[in-house]
């Protein structure tokens, strides 16, 4: 099995700000991915997009963008703009050479859940066919969310997926601890992905607080909460080929690599 490790977005170490020198940064750590974090709104150009593909090309660091967060296809008044937002990120990562865009698909609101279903698989389908109308090679990665309140079980993330190619699941680990109030099941969570087809997966990694209401922030691995020794020994008896492990951690690349040094006392050969 193949295992990328790397930041959600520049690592705090970089000795300059920007997109390239977090690329060049992680590549001095020894971490083989990096996701570009365009949360706060697509601000990136495509030169610059093109630059940062090229860097990281050179020094063989897996690039993925993070979309927006003010997106919510569940909404009919804010579908559209979160629609332009997605594709945006769509666009950069096709220049960067990222092969996924990572979004929150939105909020159940007052639609029930079926209702839910169906808009974001419209939406999924209307960009799919703008993207392949532009020839941008990218997938749209549907995360799961933390929140009860959201859009993005497990089943409803693989459901859009089954009906629509251009989608992909990304399994972020403490969104579905913090949903399942600290009782989710990993193994079978990774392995309802795994039947459905996926062997190469991207996913998020951080401990996490949560309320009743699901999660309220993110936390470094200290907490152990959910213990990555215990996602990690799941990750490994899986049947993958590849996996994409983004550290969304308050200590970024500091605990990739953390990450780190548990694969490999559990036996994997980066």
């Amino acid at each position: 099995m193949k295992i990328f490790l790397g930041p959600a977005g520049i690592p705090s170490t970089s000795k300059k700000s920007g997109t390239v020198s977090g690329i060049e940064r992680v590549s001095e750590l020894s971490l083989e991915a990096m996701e570009v974090e365009f949360v706060r709104g697509v601000k990136m150009g495509n030169d610059l997009a093109r630059e940062a593909g090229k860097t990281a090309r050179r020094l063989g660091v897996k690039l993925s963008v993070h979309a927006p967060y003010f997106i919510n296809l569940c909404n009919p008044e804010k579908a559209g703009d979160s629609k332009k937002r997605i594709t945006d990120s769509c666009e950069r990562a096709h220049h960067m050479g990222a092969r996924v865009v990572v979004f929150h698909p939105g909020y159940y609101g007052s639609l029930m859940k079926v209702e839910a279903l169906e808009m974001v698989e419209k939406a999924c389908r209307e960009m799919s066919a703008l993207l392949e109308r532009r020839g941008w090679n990218v997938k749209l990665g549907l995360e799961t969310t933390g929140k009860v309140s959201q859009f993005g079980t497990v089943d409803e993330i693989l459901a859009v997926c089954e009906r629509l190619k251009s989608c992909v699941p990304v399994i972020d680990w403490a969104h579905l601890y913090a949903k399942h109030q600290g009782k989710a099941d990993f193994r079978g969570i990774l392995s309802e992905v795994t039947s459905a087809g996926y062997r190469k997966i991207h996913t998020h990694f951080s401990n996490i607080e949560f309320t009743e209401k699901g999660e309220r922030r993110h936390l470094t691995l200290e907490s152990r909460q959910p213990d990555f020794r215990e996602v990690a020994r799941v990750i490994l008896a899986g049947d993958l080929e590849e996996i994409t492990i983004i550290s969304e951690s308050p200590a970024l690349e500091k605990d990739s690599m953390v990450m780190r040094k548990v694969l490999e006392g559990l036996g994997h050969e980066f």
